[in-house]
This record gives C-alpha cells, structure tokens and sequence, in this order.
C-alpha cells in the first residue's frame, strides 16, 4: 500500500469506510500511538500549509472545502502535499455522507454498491462523498462504472493520484471533474510545519528541540513531501533523550539519504527522463549527468538510460559527429557486459560525450521527411537498371540493364536515377553547419547535382 493510502482491505460500506453522520470523524480519526505525519494532519485550512494557488478565496478548491462546491475532483501531486488532507476537510465540511474507497482493493463490485446506495441516500435527501485514493490504479472498466454518477451528481468524487491524469485517468471521468493539481511545498512550508510539530500537543510538544543546521538538513531532505519531512523529524527525535537537542550528526545517523522523488513506472520516471534527455540536447553536461545521477539512485535499469542515450545519439546528434552513436552503442554494451555499479561510468561518459557534442537535427528530419512522402504515396517503381538481376530471365525483363557501376569513373560518382519517377526534386537530409555536418554540407550540393545531372 502506498503512503498516500489510509484504507484496509475491509468491505468499502462497512463502518470502517463511512460515515452516515456526515463528517467522516471516525474515518480520519488517528490515535495517540500514530505516526507523527499522522497526528499533525491538519484539522482545519488555517493549518494547510502551501497550495495557496487551489486554496486562495474563491478558488474551486476552498469552495468545495468549505462546502460550497458542487464540482467533482480530481486531485494531482506528488506525495507528501496535502491529496488526503483535503479530503478529509471536505468530508468534515460537506456534511453529507462519506465512502471512503482505495483503488489497491476496491474493484468494480464495491464501486458499485457504492453508488447504489448513493443513489438511495439522494432520495432521503443525503448526498454521498466518494473518496479514491490512487485512482490511477483503477482500471478502464472501474473508472467507467464512476461516470454516470459522477455526470449526474449522485456522489461527489474526490479522486487523488501522483500520475498525471492525463496518462492514467479515461477522458470521459476527466471531463467530468476538476483536475487540480498540487505542488511540492517550499522551503518555508516545511520549515512551518516541523516548527508546529516540535511544539504542538498533537506532535513532540517540545520534548525536543533541534539546531537550525539540522533543521535545514530535514528541510533538504524532505524535497518538498511533508509526509517525508515529518517522518525524518521522527525518526531523529526517537534518537535522543526527551529534553536534548537533535543536531546536524543526529539527522545524518538516523537519516542515511534523502529518499528520491522517482516512481519508475510513473510521472517521475518520465519527467526525469524527458529532462536527462533535453539537458543533452541543449549542451548542459552538469544537468545531463544530474538527472542521470537521480535515475541511477533511483534502480533506472541501466538498459533503459543505455537505450536512450543510443536514439538521442542519432535524433539529436547524427552527422555533426558520427562518433557520439559509437559511443552510446558502446555504453550499452559496456553495461550488459559489466553491470551495475561499474556501469554507470560508462552511461558517465557517453552523458558527457553526447552533452558536449555539436548537435544537429538533420538526421531524423531526413528520415521523417522520406517516411512523408511515402506515407503520401509517393512511391513510384524501382528504376529498372536498380532492380536485382541475380536471377535467370532478370535481363529479359529489363532489370539492371544499363546500371552504371560508380567506381568505374575517376571521380567515384556517376549521373544516373536513383530515386523514383515523380520524386527528382526530393531534398531530405539538410546537413547543419555544426561539428562534422559542415564539411558534409560542403560537398553535399555538388554531389547532388553530378548524380542528377546537372552540372
């Protein structure tokens, strides 16, 4: 079960997982014994810290919380910002009954009875809040079964997920919902809230206090989660004696190192990749090789990294030096031949290499440019004199009758067809003036012209 989650495995309309009162207390309520994340969660929006941006006056989401919202949601982030929380004030302000649903164990049965007994409530006049926790593990088929009730209003869904919706949730649910999307909290929110916890009743109500070099230690290593940050604050107060200090060794004995944000199936897994791969392209080495850095702690199969420095060799390189896809080939091999850790001093260098290489688009413009005008239709017979004519009866028919062979002229070129009729004005690759592709561009016009005849 995820971090995120708050649900067992017990029936969805068991007492466990609504509240017919309406403001859903036994269901988000923790115990003296909980995780200190747990105890500090806020009971109220003056206690949210961040997402100002959704909670500001007037915004949808402070609406919905107050209880004046009608719009379903959907709401969006990474770990750690405030997904579950604000579920919970929701459930606590709409005053309608509360479900509370996981997508780790609830399947299209469950959804079901759920909105069937909404359906039931909304005649004795009682509306239901529906709450899914990791949506985006629901299934085609399970997220259809919530449509007709959402469209209809006969639940408010509050859906939350760390995937981007866009990849993980049907068109139709989206449509029908808001789609809001929380932001890792700033260094001043989780300075804030480990402040509150190491003096509210709820949290460490100053058993403990700690130096401000630990502090911006816990601040750095909570890479904006609060969940995180809270969890650390934990785990070093657990290590000193009530009344002591927690100091910068104290975090660094109990903390060994910052866990990253990098789910390689998910979000993250793409972001980071998608940066790696743009931090190459635009000539950063220092980006290139830290986003490398984040998938190689993160378990990245090596193969992966491997495969995407070999196509970005070619897509975004090519020509301006041939070298860089040596290069990348060999990284790939280097790893399947050595492993991890050795081989990320192979991925190391083919970063480097590509990163600081002279970069050109030429190659797979060329190559989407040809594929263009096939997928158009223009893609006339073979010329005759280049058809095989290894065979018996080949010359009968007119193939390879009259091919002129290139190295028997001094100059390694001819003048002969060598494209299909209807295709002799066709320019695909375009060599750019960086690294090798100059020298390419150089001599690259007048080859075309001696092949095509003319000049």
């Amino acid at each position: 079960m995820s971090q995120d989650s708050l649900f067992g495995t017990a029936d969805p309309l068991s007492g466990d997982h609504s509240d017919p009162s309406g403001n859903a207390g036994e269901f988000f309520k923790v115990t003296p014994g909980a995780p200190l994340a747990a105890r500090m969660r806020p009971r109220t929006l003056d206690e949210v810290v961040g997402q100002q941006h959704l909670l500001g006056a007037g915004r949808p989401l402070r609406r919905l919380v107050e209880g004046s919202g009608e719009a379903s949601v959907i709401l969006y982030g990474p770990p750690g910002t405030g997904k579950t929380t604000i579920a919970s004030l929701i459930s606590a302000t709409t005053g309608q009954r509360f479900v509370g649903l996981s997508a780790l164990n609830s399947g299209v049965k469950q959804v079901r009875e759920v909105i069937d007994r909404a359906r039931r409530d909304l005649i004795d006049g009682h509306r239901t809040v529906l709450f899914i926790d990791e949506v985006h593990r629901f299934s085609k088929t399970q997220q259809d079964a919530l449509l007709a009730a959402v469209e209809n209003r006969t639940v408010l869904l509050v859906a939350a997920t760390t995937e981007n919706p866009s990849f993980s949730v049907v068109a139709p649910l989206l449509s029908r919902s808001l789609l809001l999307q929380l932001e890792s909290l700033d260094d001043d929110d989780i300075r804030n809230l480990l402040g509150r916890a190491l003096h509210d009743e709820r949290g460490l109500a100053e058993r403990v206090t700690i130096d401000e070099e630990a502090l911006d230690q816990l601040v750095l290593l909570a890479g904006g989660d609060a969940r995180r940050a809270l969890t650390y604050l934990e785990a070093a107060a657990e290590a000193v004696e009530d009344g002591a200090e927690i100091s910068i060794e104290t975090v660094r004995e109990n903390i060994n190192r910052a866990v990253l944000r990098y789910d390689r199936d998910g979000d993250q897994h793409y972001d980071v990749t998608s940066a790696f791969i743009k931090s190459i392209r635009g000539s950063d080495v220092d980006a290139a090789l830290h986003y490398l850095a984040r998938m190689i702690e993160a378990g990245e199969d090596p193969r992966f990294i491997a495969r995407r420095l070999v196509v970005h060799a070619s897509e975004d390189i090519g020509m301006a030096d041939p070298t860089a896809l040596q290069t990348a080939v060999a990284a790939a091999h280097a790893v399947q031949f050595i492993g991890m850790p050795e081989g990320r001093l192979a991925l190391s260098q083919a970063t480097i290499h590509l990163a600081t290489a002279p970069k050109s688009p030429a190659v797979i413009n060329a190559i989407g440019a040809a594929t263009a005008d096939v997928q158009a239709g223009k893609a006339g017979p073979v010329p005759a004199h280049l058809r095989d004519g290894h065979y018996e009866g080949a010359k009968k028919m007119g193939n390879a009758v009259g091919y002129k062979f290139p190295h028997d002229d001094p100059r390694g070129v001819v003048t002969q067809r060598y494209i299909p009729e209807g295709l002799d004005d066709a320019v695909y690759y375009r060599p750019t003036e960086h690294g090798g592709e100059k020298r390419i561009a150089s001599y690259l016009g007048r080859l075309r012209r001696i092949v095509r005849g003319r000049g």
